[in-house]
């Protein structure tokens, strides 16, 4: 888990870069690969259909994959920086306090605030994203497309985030962060319980919580033994 500004940023880059290739692949060929292949005859494939069509309709206009990846990723990053990240701790730490309650259940619920907020912020931009400008354009039909990605989206969003992308993340971050995280645990050890007022120090309550607990099921086993 990160500890300051500059892992946190990385934390972020490391969640976006897979989450963007996860939706775009979700996108092009869950979603929508049979249209693809619908209209254009004699494709062997979805790739193949997104080539010879001259790309993905973005901004009204053929575009590659890459520039659709890279894009989604700019405005997925910000988000995640400037709101999905700072909204979701805040809206994590009003139900469950990391000193009392178990560190999994802390993690789940910044997991699925952060789909809340971001499945239906990147939802929206997707749909300015991918609206067919050529057909004239309509706030009631951008509203549309907004809610149909969002039901589309959401499911995905929140089942990967919470199976799949985040424990790949966190085993990531961890490898890489090792001797950091080491020896913030050893700073742990040495400080009180007090409650947590950013996010940093919430971390922190995480892995001394998680410590205690070990500690806990240790005495209780010795107990069991004993008698």
């Amino acid at each position: 888990m990160p500890r300051n500004q500059f892992q946190r940023m990385v934390f972020a880059f490391l969640t976006v870069l897979v989450t963007v290739h996860a939706y775009v692949f979700y996108s092009l060929y869950v979603v929508n690969g049979s249209t693809f292949m619908s209209l254009n005859e004699g494709a062997t494939g979805v790739l193949d259909a997104i080539h010879k069509q001259g790309g993905v309709l973005m901004f009204g206009r053929m575009m590659p994959i890459w520039a659709v990846i890279l894009i989604e990723f700019v405005c997925a990053y910000c988000l995640e920086v400037i709101m999905g990240s700072p909204l979701s701790f805040k809206l994590a730490s009003r139900v469950f306090n990391p000193t009392k309650n178990h560190p999994m259940h802390f993690e789940t619920a910044i997991i699925c605030a952060t789909v809340g907020l971001m499945c239906p912020a990147m939802s929206f931009l997707a749909a300015w994203f991918y609206y067919p400008y050529y057909e004239g354009f309509c706030i009631w039909t951008l509203l549309a497309n907004w809610l149909k990605l969002i039901c589309f989206n959401f499911p995905f969003a929140y089942f990967s985030q919470l199976f799949f992308i985040q424990p790949l993340i966190r085993s990531i971050f961890s490898f890489l962060f090792r001797k950091d995280i080491k020896a913030r645990e050893e700073q742990i050890q040495k400080k009180g319980k007090q409650r947590s007022h950013d996010e940093i120090e919430a971390i922190q309550d995480i892995f001394n919580r998680m410590d205690e607990i070990k500690l806990e099921v240790k005495e209780e086993i010795i107990k069991e033994m004993e008698r």
